[in-house]
């Protein structure tokens, strides 16, 4: 499985961005795929999350509303699109994939993607 994140960039408060992250290798039908992220000094933190059979979606609060999380499932590629960008969501942004019970906990994700450093000025 390789997964391969795109998309990260240095943009301005307020700006948008769109994370892209491929998947080959296998059918992921059944999985989940994840998107975390992870700032200088701070733990790998999770940030959205899709199945791939039922688009069922999980945000964490601080993106809520300003994240989307979508599928293109004939590419097996994920987005993130991230609108009203904040110097708090300043990290590298990994996506992850696995047959997760808990989309939320990045230690059930199999396997990663090499992340892609998104910075937010102020």
């Amino acid at each position: 499985v390789q997964l391969v994140e795109s998309g990260g960039g240095l943009v301005q408060a307020g700006d948008s961005l769109r994370l892209s992250c491929a998947a080959s290798g296998r059918t992921f039908s059944r999985y989940a795929m994840g998107w975390f992220r992870q700032a200088p000094g701070k733990e790998r933190e999770f940030v959205a999350a899709i199945r791939w059979n039922g688009g069922s979606t999980w945000y964490a609060d601080s993106v809520k509303d300003r994240f989307t999380i979508s599928p293109d499932n004939a590419k097996n590629t994920v987005y993130l699109q991230m609108n009203s960008l904040k110097p708090e969501d300043t990290a590298v942004y990994y996506c992850a994939v696995g047959s997760v019970i808990r989309p939320t906990s990045a230690s059930e994700y199999d396997h990663w993607g090499q992340g892609t450093q998104v910075t937010v000025s102020s």
